[in-house]
């Protein structure tokens, strides 16, 4: 049976999943990024066909610090709370910053990220899981299908509150029907930091924040 919970708005057959590591550039400058530093892209959808997904966060030492771009739709579910999963139970110091949208099944492993940082262009979209399946499914499986996503639409909008240390009513008012949750907003309920585009790199915009 291939019923698998998503969290998505629509298929996305144009942006396949892909999470690998980006080329370092350890300049010596300051504000140039840490030279132990690692950086990952995860974009497109988060789907079951993506084998290697989990093995390139184990891939990183453990208790690592780095980066994880986003720029996901989202996909399956169990596959974003997977990567969640690992990011907090190998200790890594992730910081996530969403590239372009960070939706669905990809808030997951977002929110697991210690420190996260958006853009006043970012996108973010809330919303309940959805189920489907591309074969026959019988009656029994259906109910027993219908009665598991029940808890784990709640189990996992109450750890998605917990990773973003959100109250549990704003997600609630977010996810039910469904909101695009924009940059600054994001920022204003205290979730995650702002970048700007115009205001140097990354590391640049770091080294000011703590000067």
């Amino acid at each position: 049976m291939s019923v698998s919970p998503v969290r998505r708005e629509k298929p996305s057959p144009y942006r396949p999943f892909r999470l690998t590591p980006t080329p370092q550039s350890h300049g010596k400058e300051r504000g140039g990024p840490p030279k132990d530093g690692w950086e990952l892209v995860l974009a497109g959808e988060l789907s079951d066909q993506a084998g290697d997904l989990h093995q390139k966060l184990a891939d990183v030492a453990r208790y690592s610090s780095g980066i994880i771009y986003f720029d996901s739709c989202g996909g399956n579910a169990y596959i974003g709370l997977a990567l969640a999963t690992m990011i907090r139970l190998r200790g890594l110091k992730a910081t996530g910053i969403v590239a372009g949208e960070c939706s669905s099944a990809a808030l997951l492993p977002f929110a697991a990220c210690t420190t996260r940082y958006v853009t006043p262009h970012s996108a973010l979209l809330f919303h309940p899981i959805r189920w489907q399946s591309g074969e026959q499914v019988r009656l029994e499986e259906a109910v027993e299908w219908a009665r598991h996503f029940q808890f784990m639409e709640q189990d996992q909008d109450r750890l998605i509150g917990k990773l973003f240390g959100a109250p549990q009513d704003l997600i609630e008012r977010w996810t039910r029907p469904g909101k695009f949750v924009t940059g600054p907003e994001l920022v204003a309920a205290g979730l995650a930091n702002m970048l700007d585009l115009f205001g140097g790199s990354f590391w640049q915009q770091l080294a000011a924040e703590k000067s």
